[in-house]
């Protein structure tokens, strides 16, 4: 089955039934009076995500979907019968948006989820709900309500535990088929891989996890070159990707570090949540080379990448070093700790110290010293005898007045 991603629908519930227009007649009964029956509810649409399919490709020849309508009111008060819900099973993974406004409706990310979409119109009244003590014989009725109406946009994003993330050729389906039992297309030419696969890569005693391998990236993606990066998206729900990295590239002027930091650049164009999860470093091929030529040519790629987390040399062929990663991935799935260091020892390469912050150019200027010395402080403390000093030298001396004497 061809695997689709992207598909859009229209869904129509059920209009709700009209209501009755009825009189009671029955013998020795003079005053009936009205029994006319409600309509019956229209049918609401339902999507309910489901492990079983793992493709929209369905939604390409079927796009219209129509719930039940309520049966119309008879008479004796008998309410119609309710149109049937209609529920639509959907991947896992699948995010629902409204298409005409662009709001994301629901995201049904595990099995057995269910989101209402379109909800049945109500059924009209009956002439019954309409007497009063005015008016005793209403031939009033409730026509029922539509249906709700939309245009949908459904987007499958697959669940995956693991991520595999390279160019073109780099190993990623190698890779898949050799730790799981999925059989993806191999060819020695480069994009085989058109669409995403999916593998179940078991670690014994009932531990396992799904690994998803996407069409290979090349720079300028982010402007659609290549397959451009529509199926990035299928990582978003991965927990931690396999940067995988050839070896030895069968174009001589291939440069593994410059193609690696151009794959790390189109994940950023893309999402900065993808570029902020774990990933590791897988150097494939290492079957291609004599052991101690792979180990140091490795080491080579990864400081040149200034690469610090885990680091792993494996073949994909010969299944050299696959059983380290897988265990380490799954450990890492256990107990969301990554693993200080591969199979590939990498040297210790010191932490750059933090910079101090250069002074600017008015505080690296010295400050000039004023030429005037500063007078010392007068002291404040009352000595003896300093009070009538300063009155003495305050005030000028006068000579003494002689009493007046009065005669």
């Amino acid at each position: 089955m061809k695997f689709v991603d992207e598909a859009k629908i229209r869904v129509q519930a059920g209009n709700g039934g009209r209501g009755c227009v009825s009189f009671r007649r029955e013998k020795f009964v003079p005053f009936g009076g009205p029994d006319g029956g409600d309509g019956g509810d229209g049918g609401s649409i339902t999507l309910r995500a489901l492990n079983g399919i793992n493709t929209l490709a369905d939604f390409r020849i079927v796009r219209t979907f129509r719930a039940d309508n309520g049966q119309p009111g008879g008479g004796r008060d008998m309410t119609g019968r309710g149109g049937s819900d209609s529920v639509i099973d959907v991947p896992a993974g699948t995010i629902i948006r409204d298409s005409e406004t662009g709001e994301q409706l629901g995201d049904l990310q595990t099995a057995g989820m269910e989101l209402l979409v379109a909800r049945g119109g109500k059924g009209g009244w009956g002439n019954q709900r309409f007497k009063s003590s005015k008016n005793r014989s209403p031939r009033n009725y409730g026509p029922g309500l539509p249906g709700e109406s939309r245009e949908l946009e459904l987007e499958l994003k697959v669940i995956a535990d693991v991520g595999l993330l390279g160019l073109p050729n780099a190993g990623k389906s190698t890779l898949i088929s050799v730790v799981s039992a999925a059989r993806p297309k191999i060819a020695d030419y480069p994009f085989t891989t058109l669409y995403p696969n999916l593998g179940v890569v078991s670690c014994g005693n009932q531990r396992s996890f799904v690994m998803a391998d996407i069409p290979g990236l090349i720079e300028g993606a982010a402007e659609g070159a290549g397959l451009g990066i529509r199926f990035l998206k299928h990582l978003q729900r991965t927990r931690v990707l396999l940067h995988l990295v050839d070896i030895a590239p069968v174009d001589p002027a291939a440069d593994p570090v410059r193609d690696a930091k151009s794959i790390v650049a189109e994940l950023g164009n893309f999402s900065e949540d993808l570029l902020a999860k774990p990933r590791w470093l897988v150097i494939n091929k290492s079957d291609l080379l004599p052991p101690d030529e792979a180990v140091a040519k490795a080491v080579s790629i990864a400081q040149a990448l200034s690469y610090r987390g885990p680091a792993f040399l494996i073949s994909g062929v010969s299944r050299a070093g696959t059983a380290d990663l897988i265990e380490a991935v799954m450990r890492f799935l256990e107990t969301a700790e990554a693993p200080a260091q591969g199979n590939l020892l990498l040297p210790v390469v010191a932490a750059p110290k933090p910079k101090k912050p250069k002074k600017s150019a008015a505080a690296r200027k010295p400050v000039k010293k004023s030429a005037a010395r500063k007078r010392k402080p007068v002291s404040t403390r009352a000595q003896p005898g300093n009070k009538i000093r300063r009155r003495a030298a305050a005030q000028p001396k006068r000579g003494k007045k002689r009493p007046v004497r009065s005669r």
